[in-house]
């Protein structure tokens, strides 16, 4: 897995450089991919593929301590990286691992390569030991620096992104101060809607609807699954918190939604 045609650690001489699933390395990785290969199409695999890698991404992060943001970054690089590029060149754990890396020096959450190697050993590998820092872990950790360094060049280095997250704390201030506060005390309407931001992030409409749209949308589904109304007026609230969404903008990022969730049961 994490090994190069050469046998050493990854060739990475730039963009196109393979990192194939199929060469020698850790097995933990190996058999995580193959285990999940069927006669399903390559799109549907390779959708499934990136809900289980991006799961694989906040369960890491939690476990490294890390804080929303940063995670959400980590899962940003992960589906820039894989709008060009294919899961038959590159390994999708080791660019994970390399995007958790990644995440934590843009939001300033230093990682040690090491924690997140053994993080993602144990991960597919329930109560194991640590590694050893033998030659096998050192070719790992050069790999993950070294696949860093691709995803920063094809990604142009263009790693900084506005999150939804600020816009959805704005949102649930606002319309806090809008709902009767015994009825907002009742319902979890904060934690649902954190709740869904982030499951947004296991699939690609992350970079694919305007991170205000997202907060609209994750508030206004945790307002209608308790039923929670608001006080009407001449706009709807969802435009007097942003004015240029609209209730298609809305259903959109929902619609998206929902389909993660149909992918999560078929992923169990």
């Amino acid at each position: 897995m994490f090994g190069s045609p050469s046998g050493g650690p990854w060739d990475m001489e730039g963009p196109s450089s393979l990192l194939s699933a199929t060469q020698t390395g850790p097995l933990w990785l190996a058999n995580k991919r193959e285990s999940s290969r069927d006669a399903e199409s390559d799109s549907a695999r390779d959708t499934k593929t990136h809900f289980r890698v991006c799961r694989f991404i906040m369960e890491t992060g939690v476990k490294l301590g890390m804080r929303s943001v940063p995670v959400a970054t980590a899962c940003v690089l992960y589906h820039r990286f894989f709008e060009h590029g294919s899961m038959r060149v590159y390994e999708p754990y080791l660019v994970a691992m390399s995007c958790v890396y990644l995440a934590g020096k843009v939001e300033e959450q230093h990682l040690r390569t090491r924690d997140i190697i053994n993080v993602s050993h144990r991960y597919f590998n329930s109560g194991s030991a640590p590694l050893e820092c033998d030659k096998e872990f050192w070719d790992l950790r050069d790999s993950v620096v070294q696949c860093e360094l691709l995803i920063l060049r094809q990604l142009n280095f263009h790693v900084s992104f506005e999150h939804p997250h600020k816009y959805l704390l704005h949102y649930l201030l606002s319309v806090k101060s809008l709902v009767n506060r015994h009825a907002w005390s009742r319902t979890p309407i904060a934690e649902t809607s954190w709740a869904l931001l982030r499951d947004c992030y296991h699939g690609a409409m992350c970079i694919h609807h305007k991170p205000q749209h997202i907060a609209i949308a994750t508030l206004y589904l945790a307002l209608n699954s308790y039923g929670v109304e608001l006080p009407v007026g001449e706009k709807e609230w969802w435009q007097v918190l942003c004015e240029y969404v609209t209730k298609a903008d809305i259903d959109a990022v929902i619609s998206d939604l929902l389909q993660l969730y149909d992918m999560e049961a078929k992923c169990i």
